[in-house]
């Protein structure tokens, strides 16, 4: 038998007037007859870091048993679903984030796992996530994402506003708003003003290319032209949610400098983020992102759920049981909406498997009892199985004193970015 079926390349783009939209990996991409491992089409694992401020309730967030015989603590448990993908990684502390001004550099230090001040070393304070562009994102439109729900304002680049660091030195802002992040991953033209104008004029960014879409469609498979069906589906949605943005009427409203395309529910906000944030690893646009779910110092009220305490002062909860049970109760809403973008991933196919099998995802926060202002012990998941490089459907608890920065070079190293030490680390945490 011979199999002469040639393969699409896996930078195949729908094109058309000058726009271009990346596709997800699909059957075409890969050879007849080859293992996906073994091609070019063969996805890295992509790498993720979602940041929650104001530690964590940890009696609310901790399993109380170890291995893989323990029930999810209440925080976490909208992430159940997704057990046999999730890695609990408990009592790790991060010493180079504990200071006199603890939200002033608390998501600064986070993934470098070294102070401001630095080290010895004048290699040190480049943040995990940009040691990982470095390696494994440079053949990806974009080599990192750094994303936010809280716009970084007169503190842009400082270590209370961004988690990411190109260098020791070098802080990077994060993306804020939807709409422009949108015309990033998926518009044209050669600045925003362009994009966004032509946006307006003609609609959709998927109509210009519906012509290249149906050529390739007519080489495509059946289960080919689903998914392609199913991503360009979810890219207008998205674009859909965006549009609805952009016609409501704030006249009447006193709302100074607000920026276009961020909805004024947090809800709606955080959820498109995510959900660009899904479409950017479908379409392999990137490998790594970073996003702040929201800031230190966050005066974000959660009305939606029923609690008008401003977040920052609720985290200042001084033991009481009403304000713990209230904290536990927001920090249990942002891991449910999390769980809503791994559900997705989950529901993504990705070459031989989903694009929660093929990714590594760390959620987390660099403080642990928000009254105390501490950095011991730390909270950690990591969702996602990167291709079988980590073990999932376990909660692993660490001597006291073990580094943050051993998780950081740990998933650096299941990633494929080798290297020794990173930060304060003292070694790789091999049960991961």
């Amino acid at each position: 038998m011979f199999i002469t079926r040639k393969s699409l390349s896996r930078r195949t783009v729908l094109r058309g007037l000058g726009t271009t939209i990346a596709l997800p990996l699909l059957d075409a991409m890969v050879p007849a007859c080859t293992a996906l491992a073994n091609t070019a089409a063969a996805p890295v694992p992509r790498l993720g870091f979602v940041y929650v401020p104001h530690g964590a309730v940890m009696d609310k967030w901790r399993p109380a048993a170890t291995g893989r015989e323990f029930e999810f603590a209440p925080i976490l448990k909208p992430l159940e679903e997704f057990r046999e993908h999730a890695t609990i990684i408990s009592g790790l502390r991060n010493k180079p984030a504990e200071s006199p001004d603890p939200h002033g550099i608390t998501a600064g230090t986070w993934l470098r796992c070294v102070a401001p001040g630095g080290t010895g070393d004048p290699q040190d304070g480049t943040s995990a996530d940009q040691i990982a562009a470095q390696k494994i994102g440079q053949d990806t439109a974009f080599p990192s994402l750094e994303l936010a729900t809280a716009a970084s304002g007169s503190n842009n680049g400082s270590y209370s506003s961004t988690v990411a660091f190109r260098t020791p030195t070098q802080p990077l802002p994060m993306e804020a708003n939807p709409r422009k992040l949108f015309y990033r991953l998926f518009g044209q033209g050669d600045t925003a003003e362009e994009r966004e104008s032509i946006v307006r004029e003609t609609g959709s960014l998927l109509d210009f290319v519906a012509e290249d879409a149906a050529a390739l469609n007519r080489q495509l498979s059946a289960s080919d032209r689903v998914q392609v069906a199913q991503y360009l589906d979810s890219v207008r949605e998205i674009e859909r949610q965006l549009q609805k943005l952009a016609e409501q009427d704030f006249s009447d409203m006193d709302i100074p400098n607000a920026p276009v395309g961020t909805p004024a529910a947090f809800p709606a906000h955080l959820d498109l983020m995510y959900g660009l944030m899904a479409l950017a690893y479908q379409a392999n646009l990137t490998r790594v992102i970073t996003f702040m779910s929201d800031r230190e110092v966050s005066m974000r009220t959660f009305t939606h759920i029923g609690i008008s305490d401003a977040f920052h002062p609720l985290s200042h909860h001084q033991s009481n049981p009403e304000k713990l049970e209230r904290l536990t109760r927001v920090q249990t809403w942002f891991a449910s909406s999390f769980a809503k973008f791994v559900k997705r991933l989950a529901d993504t196919p990705d070459g031989d498997g989903s694009l929660l099998d093929h990714s590594m995802i760390l959620y987390g926060s660099n403080m642990s009892n928000s009254d105390l202002h501490n950095n011991d012990p730390l909270p950690n998941i990591v969702v996602g199985r990167g291709y079988g490089a980590l073990k999932g459907g376990q909660h692993l608890q660490y001597p006291q004193d073990t580094p943050l920065a051993n998780l950081m070079l740990t998933l650096l190293n299941r990633a494929g970015v080798a290297l020794d030490r990173h930060g304060d680390s003292t070694g790789l945490l091999h049960e991961v």
